[in-house]
């Protein structure tokens, strides 16, 4: 879907302007809060929401 976004002159800069970080999350960015949730580190985390969106949502 972001992909779409981003290939669309003119939604792009409307969808990076959104973003705090300007850009979209690499996969490797993503991958290491699932690493950590997926973790025994995370054993107390439970019924919460992470959003892993460059900062968009508190934007």
């Amino acid at each position: 879907m972001t992909e779409r976004w981003l290939d669309d002159p003119e939604i792009a800069p409307r969808v990076l302007a959104d973003s705090p970080i300007g850009r979209p999350a690499e996969p490797e960015e993503v991958a290491g809060a699932v690493l950590f949730l997926s973790s025994d580190l995370a054993g107390a985390v439970t019924g919460s929401v992470y959003r892993v969106d460059g900062g968009r949502t508190a934007h």
